[in-house]
């Protein structure tokens, strides 16, 4: 191994902030249209059902649980029974919280700060087990909204129930696809690390466009190897998929003998129910599929996250105590507007703000547009918040400020479901609240710095260059077993993976010493070489000559 340069320690001037393509639509997400119809199934009979009974204002305990139905739509279906009764649970716990403070005191800003509070847990929480989308938003805009409702202590129970009920009914709508696609989300997952190993495959691996395409290939086939192993259950199925994954990942080792085409083609064939496709593995690899699984344990990734939950805490509570100090009636709104802002560093977070100042704007120019026919009646108030709903998904995997022009207005006649408001203050009292959150909300992130991005960088680096020198150190043996060749391959895809993310998360953050960028790309390179070798020993690849395996190895 080379000896790394030192590392200087100075501060880095912070870099500009970008502007050009933070608007800019992407493409959407493939199952952009489950959530959509999700939460509009979800969300229907309850409100239909408290529009008979003439019970409206009740419509936003029964939303509670019925925006549950808005996650866990990647994960396998034995993994999304398990996540979404969570969600339904932190859902109706966090409701639960700011049931009883708004019960037990009027203080605006003591209630702000359990607001804030519950947004920095709840941001943590979301990370952590990486629930999303839609992550901590709707939770915190479920809690925080929940803190300015009149409320008593006998109330609550009967709230929280009506929470529960419609969370069970979310759950079940979320569930009901299984019966006809049973191994959809694996297979959706799998086809998504064979098109991302395809990609890099047809770029030329010198270009820079290349090394983000091998990065997006390994983040994709990380993903496609934590849907298959967090179900326990094996299957032929799932073999059959982890064989193909297999493939992307030695495709990515490798990309310049990749055939893209045949990658391609084995992804769409894993559309619909047909026979999943059969990639062929040699009889040692084929035995030793489960190698190391890539989810690390929920605590480990509870410390680097530290200072998104104080930026999150403080950010939010700032934007509601300005908001206060304006007069305005819904400090919620800017409590809201600061969560929804905090991404993994300061420059995502940035990019956050424009597109949710730009969203909400546009937002509440759609409302005053249609908030005539709103007031028609509450039948057209319930089916105009539905409508919001399904376009608010349908658009928001294109970019977050396209989603912020539907769920603005379904946010502001949410609101009237306890009664008329007066369109022109609430359209005033959103956008200061919008712009103060966003405004101390990013001021927040500036002030509390992340200086432990570069230590964590340095930890990843160490990390690739042990599995590095792990498969080096077999690969150099006479015999090394098919498991501990397969589990080696693995440690470092993974590695390599973990490394690239953080890399990319430190760039991202201001204040910090300067990063070791050139470490870690040679490291990258190293390590791909050194996953080629090992690829190649197993048989997954073409054998070269001995002295170049092991010169590629040692590289």
């Amino acid at each position: 191994m080379s000896a790394a340069p030192p590392t200087p320690t100075a501060p880095t001037t912070p870099r500009r902030l970008p502007l050009t393509g933070v608007l800019r639509p992407g493409r959407p997400s493939e199952i952009w249209f489950k959530p959509a119809l999700s939460v509009v199934a979800s969300m229907a009979p309850p409100n239909l059902t408290l529009l008979a009974l003439g019970r409206l204002d009740l419509a936003m305990y029964t939303m509670a649980g019925s925006l549950c139905a808005l996650y866990t739509h990647n994960r396998p279906y034995a993994a999304r029974a398990r996540a979404l009764v969570w969600v339904v649970f932190g859902m109706v716990g966090g409701l639960a919280v700011a049931l009883v403070a708004a019960s037990l005191t009027d203080s605006a800003a003591l209630l702000v700060t359990v607001g804030a509070l519950l947004a920095a847990a709840q941001k943590v929480l979301c990370d952590a087990t990486r629930v999303g989308p839609p992550g901590n938003v709707v939770l915190s805009f479920v809690t925080s909204a929940s803190l300015f409702v009149p409320q008593s202590l006998a109330q609550v129970p009967g709230h929280l129930a009506l929470a529960a009920a419609t969370g069970v009914w979310a759950w079940l709508i979320c569930m009901a696809p299984g019966l006809l696609r049973p191994h959809g989300p694996e297979r959706r997952a799998t086809a998504a690390a064979l098109k991302a190993a395809a990609a890099c495959a047809a770029t030329a691996e010198t270009d820079t466009g290349g090394a983000r395409a091998r990065a997006a290939g390994y983040a994709a086939v990380q993903a496609a190897w934590q849907s298959l192993l967090s179900t326990k259950a094996p299957s032929r199925t799932r073999r059959a998929l982890e064989r193909l994954v297999v493939r992307a990942e030695v495709a990515l080792a490798a990309p310049a003998e990749a055939d893209a085409g045949r990658l391609r083609a084995w992804a769409d064939e894993l559309r619909g129910n047909g026979p999943v496709p059969q990639a062929e593995l040699p009889p040692a690899a084929a035995e030793e599929l489960l190698g190391v699984e890539a989810a690390r344990p929920l605590w480990t990734r509870l410390g680097p996250l530290t200072p998104l939950a104080a930026r999150t805490a403080l950010g939010c509570a700032l934007a509601g105590y300005a908001s206060l100090a304006l007069g305005i009636g819904r400090p919620y709104w800017a409590l809201v507007t600061a969560a929804s802002l905090y991404q993994a560093n300061i420059t995502l977070t940035w990019s956050r703000a424009v597109q949710r100042v730009v969203g909400n704007v546009a937002g509440v120019l759609v409302f005053l547009a249609v908030v005539p026919l709103a007031h028609l009646g509450p039948a057209a108030l319930v089916l105009s918040c539905l409508a919001f709903s399904f376009g608010a998904e349908v658009l928001i995997s294109r970019n977050y400020w396209l989603g912020s022009v539907c769920v603005t207005p379904m946010a502001l006649l949410i609101t009237e479901f306890a009664g008329y408001q007066a369109p022109g203050e609430l359209i005033k009292e959103r956008v200061v609240d919008t712009v103060v959150g966003a405004l101390v909300g990013l001021a927040a992130a500036v002030a509390v710095t992340d200086r432990r991005a570069g230590d964590r960088v340095e930890r990843a680096l160490a990390a690739a260059d042990r599995a590095r020198e792990d498969a080096a150190r077999l690969l150099a043996g006479p015999d090394p077993g098919p498991a501990a060749l397969e589990s080696a391959r693995r440690s470092l895809a993974v590695a390599l993976a973990a490394l690239r993310a953080t890399a990319d998360a430190a760039a991202g953050e201001w204040w910090q010493r300067a990063l070791p960028h050139e470490r870690v790309v040679l490291t990258e390179q190293s390590g791909h070489r050194t996953l080629a070798a090992t690829a190649r020993r197993q048989g997954l690849l073409p054998r070269r000559s001995a002295g170049t395996e092991t010169e590629d190895a040692r590289a």
